[in-house]
């Protein structure tokens, strides 16, 4: 373990809080973003996590490197994990269950780093579902922190629910494609089949690994309070609802949105300088940014639909294509024949790591054709992007869901059974969204949204809401 740099502790020091998120760049990144505002704050933040992965993150404002600290703590190895994975990001999604279980073994080197550090809070993630236990020990409080929305930690159920010591009657996949009873008002917001079936075994775990579910209840109970990436502005009857489900404080922090590419102060890469002299020559509000975030690949078919779809609009495109989930995936997907030839200098695709910030702030892009992922729907709001979804893993569908009934995303239609779908319902999906009449309401919406999303005095209120929870409800006060 070693630190980066030791921050300076004096007597005007305020509140000193650990950070210890999941190991996937969805949430490590909110994680960041909730550090850095609290530390503007003039709060002392440590930020736990591995050697490659915080290598990886952003590099911070000079401003806050005396408060915010990057402390490494090496990950064990584990069978069956290959090598220098760290993330989720490095893995194929059948291997990321040894990533758990490496996670796991980071109980005890945390629990000394706590034990030595005595912070005043610890706000974790939902995988250590065993750190709860460990701070209450401690003596030190500690938040649940879920880069989940409220929508999603509703339809998932209570801490009892989902640890399974009472009442879900959801045995079977087709049992999460309907709302739960728990659930009082009218929704849409429930799995399609083959959006649950794509993470059932998560959700039930197996003989190598604690179920997803089990991780979530445990995280919860073992908690003070929870935290919600949310805002009352987005989904008040949701984050009202999560505290009568769990029973306990639920506070929004707001939706983080990340602070816009100054280009100014940093220096601007080679890569993102050749990006922008193509954007540059793209009519305004003409290109369609397609990219389905870190952990979704879509498979050989799914891949050949969307290729060819895009094709069929006409439009100019930018695709972020992730052919392989790391070293370690041994079925890389391929674009179609003659794809590239016949769309040469109207679309790029790029397989490499790409400023998503910056390509969605370009005024030269009219919409984002995305995974329904929580940080990238942000983001495109952040830059009044309207949305077409196509989801693949996680609470993506269920955040689908969601933006639908607020109209602010169209959702490409696809068999419920098998999420096919077809290039013809790609390129309607895109046009419509884009330039169609019928799809004027997607780009209002998302416009009128902009303002909550981005308000910064609003995400201010927030974290003020947060900190002030923590220093009057502090055990070590």
């Amino acid at each position: 373990m070693d630190s980066e740099s030791k921050p300076p502790t004096t007597k005007n020091d305020k509140l000193h809080i650990v950070m210890f998120p999941w190991l996937a760049f969805g949430h490590m990144i909110p994680f960041l973003e909730l550090s850095k505002l609290i530390a503007q704050k003039g709060h002392r933040v440590t930020f736990v996590s591995t050697p490659k992965n915080i290598d990886r993150l952003p590099k911070l404002p000079p401003n806050l490197s005396p408060r915010l600290t990057f402390v490494k703590i090496p990950l064990p190895h584990v069978e069956k994990l290959p090598e220098n994975a760290e993330a989720t990001v490095d893995l194929p999604y059948d291997k990321v269950k040894y990533l758990k279980m490496a996670y796991d073994q980071l109980e005890h080197p945390i629990t000394q780093l706590l034990r030595d550090a005595s912070p005043d809070w610890v706000i974790y993630d939902f995988a250590p579902y065993w750190l709860g236990p460990i701070t209450a020990r401690l003596g030190i409080s500690s938040a649940y922190f879920s880069i989940f929305i409220a929508a999603s930690l509703c339809f998932m159920g209570s801490a009892q629910v989902l640890m399974g010591m009472r009442g879900d009657s959801r045995m079977k996949p087709e049992d999460f494609t309907v709302p739960p009873k728990w659930v009082p008002f009218e929704s849409t917001v429930a799995f399609r089949l083959f959006e649950i079936n794509r993470i059932f075994d998560d959700i039930l775990g197996d003989d190598e690994n604690i179920p997803a579910t089990y991780r979530f209840g445990a995280a919860v109970d073992g908690c003070d309070v929870v935290a919600v990436r949310s805002s009352y502005e987005f989904e008040p009857e949701w984050l009202q609802l999560l505290e009568e489900i769990y029973q306990k404080p639920v506070i929004p922090v707001g939706l983080l949105p990340p602070m816009p590419p100054d280009h100014d102060s940093v220096d601007d890469t080679k890569e993102w300088r050749t990006i922008k002299e193509w954007l540059d020559k793209q009519p305004k509000r003409s290109v369609v940014y397609v990219a389905f975030g870190s952990e979704a690949k879509p498979s050989q078919d799914e891949l050949t639909e969307i290729a060819l779809g895009l094709e069929q609009t006409g439009f100019p495109f930018f695709w972020a294509l992730r052919k392989k989930q790391g070293l370690a995936d041994a079925e890389a997907v391929e674009l179609p024949d003659g794809f590239e030839e016949r769309t040469k200098g109207r679309g790029i695709v790029c397989t490499s790591w790409v400023p998503q910030l910056d390509i969605l702030s370009h005024n030269s892009v009219g919409g984002f054709f995305t995974h329904s992922g929580w940080s990238s729907v942000v983001e495109a709001i952040q830059f009044e992007k309207p949305l077409i979804l196509l989801s693949f893993l996680a609470d993506t569908g269920l955040i689908a869901r969601v933006l639908e009934e607020k109209k602010m995303g169209y959702a490409v239609p696809r068999d419920d059974r098998d999420g096919s779908f077809t290039r013809d319902s790609v390129a309607d999906s895109v046009r419509l969204v884009m330039v169609d009449e019928g799809g004027k309401i997607y780009r209002d919406k998302v416009r009128e949204a902009k303002g909550l999303f981005v308000d910064r005095d609003i995400q201010d209120k927030y974290v003020n809401g947060l900190l002030d929870y923590f220093k009057t409800h502090n055990q070590k006060a």
